[in-house]
């Protein structure tokens, strides 16, 4: 039930975030698109994402990610969780621009 409602979700953001990556980190869990946990192991992870400074970067939905600081900007909104088990979707930061994307659709 927990992977349908996330699938939603996902499908509902694509649709009117025209594929881009503006993200905000919210303060509150009820304020989120997505509930996320940063994973220590690249293998564990549903989406590599790379952090990149320049909004231009981040367009197409691609795991490159660029924060802003303002939640009006943003396409996606999501909130860090200490527990697996509590998130959407499960995400490894890299490097790499290269290895960004999703591992598991």
């Amino acid at each position: 039930m927990k992977s349908l409602f996330a699938t939603f979700i996902f499908l509902l953001i694509i649709s009117f975030s025209g594929l881009a990556q503006q993200v905000y980190v919210t303060k509150y869990k009820s304020e989120a698109d997505v509930i996320v946990y940063i994973t220590k192991y690249k293998s564990e992870a549903d989406l590599i994402v790379y952090e990149t400074t320049y909004k231009s970067d981040a367009k197409g939905f691609k795991g490159i990610w660029c924060f802003t600081k303002y939640k009006s900007d943003a396409d996606i909104k999501i909130w860090y969780t200490q527990y697996k088990t509590d998130a959407n979707w499960i995400i490894w930061y890299t490097k790499y621009k290269s290895e960004a994307g999703w591992r598991k659709k």
